[in-house]
């Protein structure tokens, strides 16, 4: 018997298949109608939420990608930017210093012009007046000579008839 009770057990009988069906089903047409609709709207709308935010990621990553890019752009252009400001700094700063070199040098060249202006000057004034001092003197020993020498009359006319001699006339 313990067979029998155990196999009634494990055989359905024919209305409890028939009442099962029947709840199965309208459990199925009340969760089609409540939760399923509401659910598969649920899960739709989260659905399109993580695609947006997907999207938006995706986006903000193209973004970011296209701000870097820029940035290095702008970088690089800066860069370049320093390097001209710099190469125009060190051509000016080596323009002002060979302007001042030719300056300075111009400025040595004059005043060498001028002091070998003056120096030849000084030296012909003081040529001039080393003639003139020369010929002062010549003349104040050629007076003390003639004084000398022609003290007498004798002497004076022995110095006219050795000059007559000296001169030949035509």
């Amino acid at each position: 018997m313990n067979v029998f009770i155990l196999a009634s057990l494990i055989e359905p009988s024919v209305g409890l298949i028939f009442w099962t069906t029947i709840t199965f089903i309208i459990l199925l047409v009340l969760l089609g109608k409540f939760a399923w609709k509401p659910i598969l709207s649920a899960i739709k709308t989260r659905e399109q939420g993580i695609e947006e935010a997907l999207s938006s990621a995706e986006k903000a990553l193209n973004d970011m990608r296209e701000l870097r890019s820029n940035n290095e752009k702008i970088l690089a252009d800066a860069r370049s930017e320093r390097d001209n400001l710099l190469k125009e700094a060190r051509d000016t700063k080596e323009a002002i210093i060979a302007e001042a070199k030719a300056k300075s040098q111009a400025e040595a060249d004059r005043i060498m012009s001028s002091a070998r202006e003056q120096i030849t000057n000084e030296k012909n004034a003081a040529l001039v007046e080393l003639k003139n001092q020369v010929a002062t003197l010549s003349i104040e020993i050629a007076e003390k000579i003639l004084r000398s020498e022609l003290s007498s009359d004798d002497k004076q006319k022995a110095l006219v008839t050795n000059l007559m001699k000296d001169v030949t006339l035509n």
